[in-house]
């Protein structure tokens, strides 16, 4: 998670300097925020600026430069925690600060307004969610969603594991990013969904998505949704540069009104 704290006086020399005024700036402002319900530097369009340079010195490691984390590590996407329920950002401010017991992530001693700073970047790069009308039929959206979808892809308990769950995906994705991801799939390709093809002695062209991996191993959920490891020592080929598991619906598989009963279908799950 967020890397162990450092004396503030070496924090600011990982700053890049053309940006340490923005962050001075800021303290100026309002030299004592303290932890509170709302973030006292909300109205300041400085604050994200100088948060991000603080998050990039002291976060990406982690979370990386985007602040999408690493999966590697199993660390979170940041972007996406503002869709979780009862999510605010006097408890980003509190995680923060005092880490989370039982993870790798740690407690800061960050000054207060250094950690409002932090908290105004990550609402900054928060995603937007849909936020416009779903004119689609509901009710015909389950039915094909149960046709087209369920098989890889999970709705709370029930469904596949090879896609995303989309219990709550209108709450994280835009209406134009779920059209594109339906349209066009492979266009992006989510962490923990990176597709692979592999081959030992034995196993010959095994397809399936990433989940672990490390030197010696590696291991996916095949596309028969089963979790399978190899040992890379065993592997006579492994090709990555391929396109997503999830077939592409083109409209003459699934029209744009079809499409738009899915989507009022999902948007009722969130």
């Amino acid at each position: 998670m967020l890397t162990e704290s450092i004396p503030y006086q070496g924090r600011i020399s990982l700053l890049q300097p053309a940006l340490f005024f923005a962050v001075f700036a800021v303290f100026l402002i309002v030299p004592t925020a303290s932890a509170q319900q709302t973030n006292p530097l909300a109205s300041n369009s400085r604050a994200a600026l100088a948060g991000g340079v603080i998050f990039r010195a002291q976060c990406a490691t982690c979370h990386g430069a985007d602040a999408k984390g690493i999966s590697s590590i199993d660390a979170p996407d940041l972007t996406m925690m503002w869709t979780q329920p009862g999510m605010t950002e006097n408890r980003v401010f509190t995680r923060i600060q005092e880490g989370i017991p039982g993870s790798i992530m740690p407690a800061h001693d960050f000054p207060d307004t250094e950690i409002w700073m932090l908290v105004s970047y990550l609402r900054s790069v928060a995603v937007s969610g849909s936020t416009g009308e779903f004119t689609g039929d509901s009710e015909n959206g389950a039915r094909l969603f149960t046709t087209h979808c369920i098989e890889c892809h999970r709705l709370g308990n029930s469904g596949g594991s090879l896609g995303p769950n989309l219990q709550r995906i209108t709450q994280r994705r835009s209406q134009a990013a779920l059209r594109s991801s339906v349209r066009e799939p492979s266009s992006s390709i989510g962490r923990g969904y990176k597709p692979i093809i592999l081959s030992t002695a034995n196993a010959p062209n095994v397809s399936g998505i990433i989940k672990g991996e490390d030197a010696f191993s590696i291991q996916i959920l095949d596309s028969s949704q089963r979790l399978r490891g190899f040992a890379k020592s065993e592997l006579l080929s492994s090709d990555r540069d391929i396109d997503s598991l999830m077939p592409a619906f083109l409209e003459g598989q699934l029209s744009e009104s079809q499409l738009d009963d899915i989507l009022s279908f999902l948007n009722q799950q969130r």
